[in-house]
């Protein structure tokens, strides 16, 4: 690929794509296919399947560029973040089971990191699982934008395009989703005292 193409912004990508340019949509899925992989992968738990439904992903966006259908509004991250959320709801919806979040250590690490105080390597450990624990049990709404929030570093604006809700919808989930980290918190605390 042409390193030209790394520089251009995804709107420009599009429109050379659009007029035969191949290395043009190469350039767009390098720039944005780890957060996609990694949404799609927080939403199945499952490297396989997250690799399928991101290959699913990026041909439904494909096709739909190529049909006409993709109307540039500077908005391609939330939009294909929309399209891979969908993807996953499809398959679950087909599968008839209900996915939970699956947030890595990375995810969880990064949260301890920056909000604990320095402790035992154990203890962090312990914490993080607890967390882990903790954030499977929100409602899958309250989870899916925490997860974007704090992983994929989404505006809430694009977690509200990504997650097909407002923006007020976005920060409600999310504060909800606080709210009920901190009442589970609260309720282990006083299990050890």
């Amino acid at each position: 690929m042409c390193t030209a193409y790394t520089s251009l912004p995804d709107a420009t990508l599009i429109a050379l794509f659009l007029k035969g340019e191949n290395p043009a949509f190469e350039a767009l899925l390098l720039r944005h296919k780890d957060r996609i992989y990694t949404a799609i992968y927080l939403l199945v738990k499952d490297r396989t399947l997250a690799e399928d439904l991101f290959q699913d992903c990026f041909l439904k966006i494909l096709c739909t560029m190529r049909e006409g259908r993709y109307d540039e509004q500077g908005k391609f991250l939330p939009w294909a973040l929309r399209v891979a959320h969908n993807l996953c709801i499809d398959y679950f919806r087909k599968a008839k089971t209900h996915g939970t979040v699956l947030c890595g250590d990375e995810v969880f690490g990064r949260m301890v990191r920056e909000t604990a105080l320095p402790e035992t390597r154990l203890e962090r450990q312990q914490t993080e699982a607890g967390l882990y624990e903790m954030v499977n049990r929100l409602p899958a709404e309250q989870r899916t934008v925490l997860v974007m929030r704090i992983y994929g570093e989404l505006s809430f604006k694009e977690i509200g395009e990504a997650t097909g809700v407002s923006i007020n919808t976005a920060l409600g989930r999310m504060r909800y989703a606080l709210l009920n980290l901190r009442k589970m918190m609260r309720n282990r605390e006083e299990a050890f005292v």
